[in-house]
């Protein structure tokens, strides 16, 4: 449910890549409890939107608070784990390792590294992996070797990892670029309904406008490194829309 505190806020965020500018002063805020489909071009900055939202690239200007806290004061690795939760086309999955294994490693930011070192030998809390599991209908699979699950199989593995962790805000990057429609509906279905029962806040970047309408409450389109609309899905129009890529289009015609 969206509340109206402000989980995440930006003003004047900026950041530059040598002569390419891929954030160019954005100003916004973000509601707890909000469900935030980014769309927009390839290359038009939705990826270091979202990085930087993780810590993971710093502005060059600008500020970004993240629940409460300015984000260049987010350098504790287990305060940050709390707040911010990450979820890539990738997985980010140890394959090699067990499916308990990987759910566990939500659970890192809370131990220390005795128990860390010793659940890879004796997986420890292992109920609450169990219990992980069978919210994402992977019961069954926990003792299976992961890199031997299906890419939906294994984007669901990462859903329990975040289950475990708990954080604030999920930041999901493209995170069903590499599955079938079908895995890719199941995915966006299970993590929406997932967010919303853990009153957390999603932030996704997606490529498909399909998805961004079914399964989020507010669309913010990005070109450029510019925000072009941000809007409730519901007054997103087909023709903000076509603008959105056929301008990026008649760019790329302009200069070949």
């Amino acid at each position: 449910m969206t509340s109206s505190t402000n989980i995440i806020e930006v003003k004047n965020l900026t950041k530059n890549y040598e002569r390419k500018i891929a954030l160019s002063s954005l100003s916004f805020s973000i509601k707890k409890g909000e469900l935030v489909a980014i769309i927009g071009p390839s290359g038009a900055g939705k990826t270091t939107l979202l990085n930087t939202f993780a810590t993971i690239i710093k502005p060059d200007d600008g500020f970004l608070t993240i629940a409460g806290t300015p984000s260049e004061k987010l350098t504790n690795r287990k305060a940050l784990a709390k707040k911010i939760g990450l979820i890539r086309q990738q997985f980010d999955l140890v394959g090699q390792l067990p499916v308990i294994h990987n759910v566990l490693a939500g659970r890192l930011a809370d131990w220390g590294l005795f128990k860390s070192l010793l659940s890879l030998i004796f997986p420890q809390e292992k109920q609450a992996a169990q219990k992980a599991l069978e919210r994402v209908g992977l019961a069954d699979k926990i003792k299976d070797q992961t890199a031997k699950l299906s890419g939906g199989e294994q984007q669901r593995v990462a859903l329990a990892r975040l289950l475990l962790q708990k954080p604030e805000i999920i930041l999901a990057d493209e995170p069903v670029a590499s599955l079938d429609p079908a895995r890719a509906e199941d995915i966006l279905s299970m993590l929406t309904k997932l967010v919303k029962e853990e009153n957390q806040t999603l932030i996704t970047s997606l490529h498909s406008v399909d998805y961004a309408r079914k399964y989020f409450t507010r669309i913010m389109a990005i070109k450029d490194g510019q925000i072009f609309f941000d809007l409730p899905v519901d007054e997103v129009s087909d023709e903000l829309l076509s603008d959105l890529y056929l301008l990026k289009e008649r760019s790329d015609n302009a200069e070949s």
